[in-house]
């Protein structure tokens, strides 16, 4: 929008305004659109009139038709409304209602360019539609002026506008600064409840488990509803308790306010039964979240893994191919491309692999750090040498366990498996936090113990890889199961007379 204004990326601290409560009085002497409320602080019936008409809309199927017309029914503000009670509340919303709401908010601020809540409300809905499509380029640049915007307007205590820049932090994996906004937000609104879930994101990406639990402790004192919920069962899924997370997704779908947003903790849902070894249940998660939601796209390339693994190759890379023309996020291309290698289609596995590069030199003009996604692509599939270049580089930016199995992983694919042993213990050792039960990381550090001659913990590592989840990759559940039959059974050990 032409009333944005360019910012820099790095984190600099909001400057106060004089003329930051110009527009308090004004906003209703003007006469802005009932359905869309900036001051949701001020006047939280309206939000809440808002939500339940936007509910009412959903559950009366008035929505666009399939041919593209709109049935019957109340004006387009009241999808505005459902995705501004969802992006203020940290809930997912749905694409179509997002780009009502952002058409709304452009239209309001070019005659109301003050309003700072209205530019937060921009920012944090930009940087939505640019998760839910993976147009980091194109979303994330217009999220930070708008929210750099909000700041320079009101920049005394406007949590909205920080916690947005955490948001946008997050999704670009700048864990650091994500932190440290989340961090500020809380600081001008103490009981900001909103604040903290990106900053568990934040503290996760960093590899401070202990500093996520208590940000969720503080987050369940002052909340309940779905969206703590399912932030509960991200930590939870962490610290290893897979039924306890369970649990708190399906209560989260059960009270979610909108399709969209039940899809998502269904898609959740979905990825906690793939990881447990349930191929069927997380293919019905998976397929009831499409059926909400067709925008979906993260649960269509979860059926293309559950498809996959249930054999049913034909449909799981159609699937993929679905999920990766709407949301061309470098993961799915990464999936797509071993499970093409898996059936000796180097050629079509090759052009993915080339695609996800391209896509993450995209992103990178969004902000977005890709070295993760990346770096594991060039350890199994490209530079090894590269790869271990690029995740020691991630380390050091955000040290968690992710990106201490995939360091690990590298060095050993690059014949450093001393030190590849050193990071796939913090991946799987309780004690460095790595209490998630993932059969990847359980397969890494078995293999790069096999590599050493450490053939004990190697048998019991890759038997731990395969009692978790025998699906976990169509190229790595073949090699696990060989690398078991090589090592053979374990001596027997004489009893003592």
């Amino acid at each position: 929008m032409e009333n944005q204004v360019s910012a820099p990326q790095n984190r600099e601290k909001p400057k106060a305004h004089e003329e930051q409560h110009e527009h308090e009085g004004r906003e209703g002497r003007e006469g802005a659109v009932d359905a869309v409320v900036p001051g949701w602080r001020r006047r939280p019936v309206r939000v809440v009139l808002a939500a339940l008409a936007g509910c009412a809309v959903l559950g009366g199927a008035l929505l666009l038709w399939p041919g593209g017309e709109r049935a019957a029914g109340p004006p387009a503000p009241a999808a505005g409304a459902q995705a501004q009670a969802a992006v203020l509340a940290g809930a997912p919303a749905a694409l179509p209602d997002l780009d009502v709401l952002i058409g709304e908010r452009e239209t309001y601020l070019r005659t109301h360019p003050k309003d700072a809540r209205s530019w937060a409300l921009l920012g944090a809905a930009y940087v939505e539609r640019g998760r839910r499509t993976a147009d980091a380029a194109g979303a994330f640049p217009k999220a930070e002026r708008a929210l750099r915007t909000s700041l320079s307007v009101r920049g005394r205590g406007n949590a909205e506008a920080l916690e947005g820049l955490a948001v946008l932090a997050n999704a670009r994996e700048d864990f650091r600064a994500a932190r440290g906004y989340a961090e500020d937000a809380l600081r001008a609104q103490p009981k900001r409840w909103t604040a903290y879930g990106p900053l568990i994101d934040a503290c996760t990406g960093l590899g401070d488990y202990k500093a996520a639990g208590r940000a969720l402790d503080r987050l369940t004192a002052l909340h309940s509803g779905p969206a703590v919920r399912a932030r509960a069962a991200g930590v939870y899924r962490d610290r290893g308790w897979r039924e306890d997370a369970a649990a708190a997704l399906a209560d989260a779908a059960a009270a979610a306010q909108g399709p969209a947003e039940r899809a998502a903790y269904l898609e959740r849902a979905g990825q906690l039964a793939f990881e447990r070894g349930e191929p069927e249940a997380a293919l019905r998660h998976f397929q009831e979240a499409v059926r909400l939601d067709p925008d979906q796209r993260a649960a269509q390339a979860g059926q293309g893994r559950a498809l996959a693994a249930l054999g049913r190759t034909s449909e799981a890379l159609s699937a993929y191919r679905v999920a990766l023309e709407r949301q061309p996020l470098p993961q799915y291309a990464l999936e797509l491309g071993e499970l093409y290698e898996s059936l000796g289609l180097t050629q079509a596995a090759r052009v993915q692999y080339e695609l996800l590069r391209e896509r993450v030199r995209r992103d990178a003009a969004g902000g977005v750090d890709g070295s993760l996604v990346l770096g594991r692509l060039e350890a199994g599939h490209g530079d090894p040498a590269e790869a271990v270049r690029l995740l020691r580089g991630a380390w050091q930016r955000r040290p968690g366990i992710e990106v201490a199995d995939a360091l690990g992983w590298a060095l050993h694919r690059a014949g450093q498996d001393a030190e590849a042993l050193r990071y796939a213990v913090i991946a799987t050792d309780q004690e460095h936090g790595g209490t998630v039960r993932s059969a990847p990381y359980a397969y890494h550090r078995g293999m790069i113990e096999k590599a050493l001659n450490k053939q004990g913990p190697a048998r019991r590592r890759l038997q731990e890889a395969l009692r978790i989840n025998p699906y976990f990759s169509p190229l790595a559940v073949p090699e696990a199961r060989a690398a078991l039959a090589a090592l053979g059974e374990p001596p027997e050990v004489a009893l003592p007379r």
